[in-house]
């Protein structure tokens, strides 16, 4: 369990900064495909919380 939460709290930390490369991702995937502006906003939203975790994982265990 205290693995778990240790994860989030380094997951948390790192939202801010993983915000620029989550926009940065889904404007070269706009430019690829036509995305709505909806679309668009809801990548970013997924691509920061899913690249926050990913940090989180690796600050944790590596």
């Amino acid at each position: 369990m205290i693995d778990i939460v240790v994860t989030l709290v380094f997951s948390i930390v790192m939202l801010l900064f993983m915000a620029f490369p989550a926009i940065k991702i889904a404007e070269f995937l706009e430019a690829k495909l036509s995305l709505t502006q909806k679309r668009k906003n809801i990548l970013i939203i997924t691509l920061t919380i899913a690249l926050s975790l990913m940090v989180g994982l690796f600050l944790r265990y590596f």
